[in-house]
């Protein structure tokens, strides 16, 4: 079977440097209110109103460019308020920045302005970015009228974490058909961060070729690893299905809420949206098939994975220990066993694997650099995007992994002092001040990021042992919950 892409451009916005104020002292510029929590250093976009007639000029001139050097298929694209807030919410203003967004493209593109000229519907293709948690087009008449893709965001970040909605992703695009008047085009991914869950996008990307929903429980059964599926793994992976992979909250953004990758405090959210009971049965299940399966590189994977959600389910029983604990020796138990033996144990997991390796991010990112200045530059970044995202930490841990080398030296390193202070504190009688520990951690998660430390970026140690000595050690530990 043959296929073939279609090029989508990116189309002028509005957005402009502040340099447009000196060169064009007169035109309609707005700036708009900083992103989250970042400064007007590193945010605060600039606006150029659509009437003002320098839009329509650097709006052509731009895609003029674009079409140059890539050619064109005739289908752009544009995301005018991503994450932002309009400079003003009157309707006539909105219509006028769409108005003027299209008019640059027929300007440019005369087989657009051919094709679309006179039709008041389907000018555009609206992607309904998180249909399987927030689905917009039941609530506008479908768009009201305009052609749509429902996709699946599934990930902000990019974030580690086994997570699904496979219920919903089952069933979405087909209640989508189905609804009224339904202007339904196709379906789409858009995740802000792919190399993780395989599962769910082999899933939604499945649903494409069906004409109704598939039986899960069937479908996850077949042969996953090219190989005999026996009673065990079909077993796992049901539960896998029946738990991990289905959370039915409504409107659950996932960002890997674990407290392992978040920084550290007595007020953490350890809720979850399954049982931890069926995660557990499911991880021995894995185990119990996994003699037969251990040399293929898929099963490894998976059985990393799985392993390093339940050392982070693990994370947060202990964690709860010890902001429970009333008596030193309790504290001293609890994050003992945290932070001497289970991070480093999972380190030790991440890192026997290639598919979780810190190194290798370095070394992509160093990749593109041109120099010597370049490549530690781009280190700098690589860095503080998976930990402090922003040079104060504004937004912190937002695409937090779970990567070998990441554990041992980000994470590890802020439960020890957390530890260590709260032992402090309890041992002289002192309440634990959380904006205190917050300037001693913060020290911590940026030494992390200009450390400079090289880290493999090929596995070390042998993936089935690691994962087979952690199961035999921590598996007793969810015993009390199984029974």
């Amino acid at each position: 079977m043959h296929f073939s892409a279609t090029v989508v451009l990116p189309a002028f916005s509005g957005i402009v440097p502040e340099g447009i104020t000196s060169l064009f002292p007169q035109a309609n510029v707005t700036k708009l209110n900083p992103w989250s929590h970042f400064n007007c250093t590193y945010s605060s976009a600039y606006v150029l109103d659509p009437r003002d007639p320098l839009f329509q000029r650097i709006g052509a001139l731009f895609l003029s460019q674009v079409i140059k050097e890539f050619g064109t298929d005739h289908i752009y694209n544009t995301d005018t308020f991503n994450e932002m807030v309009p400079a003003s919410s009157d309707p006539a203003y909105l219509a006028s920045i769409s108005r003027a967004v299209f008019n640059t493209m027929t300007l440019v593109d005369p087989q657009v302005k051919a094709l679309l000229h006179g039709v008041p519907l389907g000018r555009m293709i609206v992607l309904d970015l998180f249909a399987e948690s927030m689905p917009v087009y039941s609530s506008t008449n479908s768009f009201y009228g305009q052609p749509f893709i429902w996709c699946m965001l599934h990930n902000f970040g990019g974030s580690s974490g086994l997570f699904g909605t496979v219920e919903s992703i089952n069933s979405g695009p087909f209640n989508a058909i189905c609804f009224p008047n339904s202007t339904l085009v196709g379906l789409g991914l858009t995740p802000e961060g792919i190399e993780q869950n395989p599962v769910i996008y082999e899933l939604m990307s499945e649903l494409a070729w069906r004409k109704e929903p598939i039986n899960l429980s069937k479908w996850v059964s077949h042969d996953l690893y090219v190989c005999c599926m026996d009673e065990n793994l079909t077993a796992a992976w049901q539960l896998l299905f029946h738990s991990v992979y289905n959370c039915t909250l409504p409107q659950y953004k996932n960002h890997n809420r674990s407290a392992l990758v978040h920084r550290p405090s007595l007020r953490m959210q350890t809720d979850i949206w399954y049982k931890p009971t069926d995660f557990y049965k499911a991880w021995e299940l894995l185990f119990e098939a996994a003699p037969g399966l251990a040399t293929l590189q898929t099963f490894r994977c998976d059985l990393v994975d799985v392993t390093r959600q339940a050392l982070q389910l693990l994370t947060t029983e202990f964690y709860e220990e010890i902001r429970n604990a009333q008596k030193l020796r309790d504290l001293l138990t609890a994050g003992g066993v945290l932070v001497y033996d289970l991070l480093p144990e999972l380190d030790r997991l991440l890192s026997s694997n290639e598919h979780f390796l810190l190194g290798v991010w370095h070394e992509q990112a160093q990749s593109q650099s041109v120099d010597e200045h370049e490549a530690q530059l781009y280190d700098i970044n690589a860095r503080n995007q998976i930990t402090l995202w922003g040079p104060d930490g504004e937004i912190l841990d937002y695409a937090s992994k779970e990567w070998g080398g990441l554990v041992e030296d980000y994470y590890l390193q802020r439960w020890g002092l957390f530890v260590k202070t709260l032992v402090e504190c309890l041992d002289r009688g002192r309440p634990f001040k959380q904006d205190v520990f917050n300037q001693a951690v913060f020290q911590v998660e940026k030494g992390f990021v200009y450390n400079q430390r090289k880290y493999p970026s090929k596995p070390l140690g042998d993936t089935y042992e690691v994962a087979r000595r952690i199961f035999l050690k921590y598996f007793p530990y969810t015993l009390k919950r199984l029974q």
